[in-house]
């Protein structure tokens, strides 16, 4: 892993396998619905027993609060935020909940950082600034503070493209996609590991829907991804991985207000790259796919009908 001299900026412990991960299973993403905070833990402690790989908790809800419950309920696999954004909350009063965590697990703790979007910025009146420069002086202020707050856990950065990728591999343990390409990862997984040490984690959230009707699953992909193609970050990321034409006639269709056409425009071919979708067997051959790629996938469940327990007993049926 690179150093820059500086104590407060170079990575400061090595990402540690805990017993109980199982690298033939993916990692699976896990939101803590409101009315289902209970059942949500005992998937949690479901995950574990099953033997999947590892359980992140996107920053919808309070992901922080869930990864403590978590800390309690299981006792081998590995568990993180992917991600918990940076303008929410200041690095020290989330370097001490870090460390605390970090302590209680016995080390299973990951800590997912972003910036998260604009839209959620807006929503919630946070002060965005520049994104390299803001991660970079966030993660010196947490370690700064690490006599105060104790060890803190390894540090996993929200990237896409290579600037925050770079940035990773110089300040943190481990970079973490959402909705990535999967044919154009590899280039990225490789600039990751000639500049990072050997257990530097990579990871990718996949959305995921198991359904042999594959137009259904696809259908529920155009859903959730439809916040996405509004964002110019994602739609760039996507034209440098090969849909440059997909996003073209995106940026089109938004542009004169044509909103009935984008799930149209979303492709079979560019969904296939970057979703998870069809039978059982058609997405154990997509998150293998991943895995030989040199990144952890990290499943996040739908259902093309029914709600999020539909979508893990799909999940939990595929790999049984």
């Amino acid at each position: 892993m690179q150093s820059t001299g500086c104590p407060s900026t170079s990575p400061s412990r090595r990402m540690v396998t805990v017993p109980g991960m199982n690298a033939n299973l993916p990692a699976v993403s896990l939101i803590a619905v409101p009315g289902r905070r209970a059942a949500t833990i005992a998937l949690a402690k479901e995950l574990e027993d099953r033997g999947f790989a590892g359980i992140w908790c996107p920053s919808y809800g309070d992901c922080m609060a869930l990864c403590q419950e978590i800390a309690h309920a299981t006792s081998t696999i590995v568990f993180g935020t992917s991600i918990q954004p940076i303008y929410l909350r200041h690095a020290i009063d989330l370097g001490n909940h870090a460390g605390f965590l970090h302590e209680i697990s016995g080390g299973r703790f990951r800590l997912g950082l972003g910036v998260s979007h604009g839209p959620v910025h807006q929503q919630l009146g946070a002060a965005a600034g520049k994104p390299l420069s803001d991660m970079r002086a966030y993660v010196d202020q947490m370690r700064a503070n690490e006599r105060a707050s104790g060890t803190l856990p390894p540090l996993v950065l929200a990237t896409l493209r290579d600037k925050m990728l770079d940035l990773a591999t110089e300040i943190s343990d481990g970079a973490v996609w959402a909705n990535a390409s999967v044919s154009n990862i590899a280039s990225q997984a490789a600039r990751a590991r000639t500049n990072s040490s050997a257990d530097f984690f990579l990871g990718n959230m996949v959305p995921t829907v198991i359904d042999d009707d594959r137009d259904a699953a696809r259908a529920m992909h155009r859903k959730t991804l439809s916040g996405y193609i509004r964002l110019p970050n994602y739609r760039n990321y996507w034209k440098a991985a090969g849909f440059e034409q997909e996003m073209v006639d995106i940026e089109a269709a938004l542009e004169s207000g044509d909103r009935d056409r984008l799930p149209t425009l979303m492709t079979d071919r560019w969904l296939d790259d970057v979703t998870l979708s069809g039978s059982a067997a058609q997405v154990r051959e997509g998150v293998e796919r991943w895995q030989a790629a040199g990144v952890t996938p990290i499943v996040v469940p739908a259902a093309a009908s029914g709600g999020q327990m539909k979508a893990f007993a799909d999940l939990f049926a595929a790999y049984a």
